[in-house]
């Protein structure tokens, strides 16, 4: 008897801790953010800072390189260069919050940008050399002047730590205007954007971001509408990250000026210039093996 009593005390007591962690579990769940309005994206249960993330390669001895893309585009659009960059280190490209199967939240800012990239680093070992374009390279500014440890090399592509007058709603709005319901493939989101839009590669470029099958865009374009204020801003900072960096622009490009290497220097002293002939703001995508062949160098120095 005196054992049947132990055992069931024993008993009683396994099922009281089960009990209390449920209970426990259950309120801090409740206390957990979590992103809003993803809807059907696989990741849409992770929690801030946790991106979608495409890797190309394998580990090396060399630090891996992250690879954030701009406004309106997705770790997709950069496939090619990444794989190509990918043979001779781990090459990591995110999704950005708001963008293809990353969390939508409620917010865009880029301290919010720089803490999820600071997230992914942390997933990888903690250093990275880091390459943003437009939007991407604002956010891994902010990321090395905040978090400067997580930052091997820093290259920002065809982008300056400065608030920019144009907009970009007009492209947003002309995406909200595509009557998804008639679209079967992304040919017919293109068609109808390309009666709004100025540039018919920028038609081909958003439709990247359309899930034709559930007819959805891979964007959360009440966000970056509601955001879009601080997208075209920057931050003021009296930090600088001291660490090697490198502004790869086209030379055909308005969004590094000269008048704006002062205020690069003063943020980045060891910042170093190079541009890419013939290349717009998309230099990537209009000059790939040129702007590989740069980056390539940078890296390999």
């Amino acid at each position: 008897m005196p054992s049947r009593s132990r055992n069931n005390n024993a008993t009683l007591a396994v099922l009281w801790l089960i009990s209390s962690l449920s209970i426990t579990w259950a309120i801090l769940w409740r206390k957990i953010p979590r992103p809003v309005g993803a809807g059907q994206s696989p990741r849409a249960g992770l929690s801030k800072g946790m991106l979608n993330t495409i890797l190309h390669g394998t580990e090396t001895d060399l630090p891996p390189l992250l690879i954030v893309h701009g406004l309106y585009g997705s770790g997709r659009n950069w496939g090619v260069i990444a794989k190509r960059l990918s043979d001779r280190r781990l090459v990591v490209a995110v999704d950005q919050r708001n963008h293809g199967s990353s969390p939508w939240f409620e917010t865009h800012s880029y301290h919010d940008m720089a803490d999820d990239l600071a997230g992914v680093i942390a997933a990888h070992g903690g250093r990275m050399d880091v390459l943003g374009h437009s939007m991407g390279g604002k956010a891994a500014m902010v990321l090395a002047l905040t978090q400067p440890e997580l930052v091997n090399r820093l290259i920002a592509a065809d982008i300056a730590p400065v608030p920019y007058a144009h907009t970009q709603m007009m492209y947003l709005e002309a995406m909200r205007e595509v009557d998804l319901g008639h679209v079967e493939k992304r040919s017919d989101a293109e068609a109808q954007l390309l009666a709004m839009v100025d540039d018919p590669s920028l038609a081909s470029f958003f439709t990247q971001s359309l899930d034709v099958g559930a007819k959805r865009w891979r964007l959360n374009l009440d966000t970056l509408a509601m955001e879009m204020d601080k997208v075209l801003d920057f931050p003021e900072f009296s930090l600088t990250y001291a660490g090697p960096a490198l502004f790869l622009s086209g030379a055909n490009s308005d969004y590094v000026k000269p008048e704006y290497r002062p205020t690069i220097r003063a943020l980045f002293p060891a910042a170093q210039f190079a541009k890419i002939p013939g290349a717009g703001h998309w230099l990537h995508a209009e000059k790939p093996r040129e702007f590989e062949a740069a980056v390539r160098a940078w890296l390999d120095r």
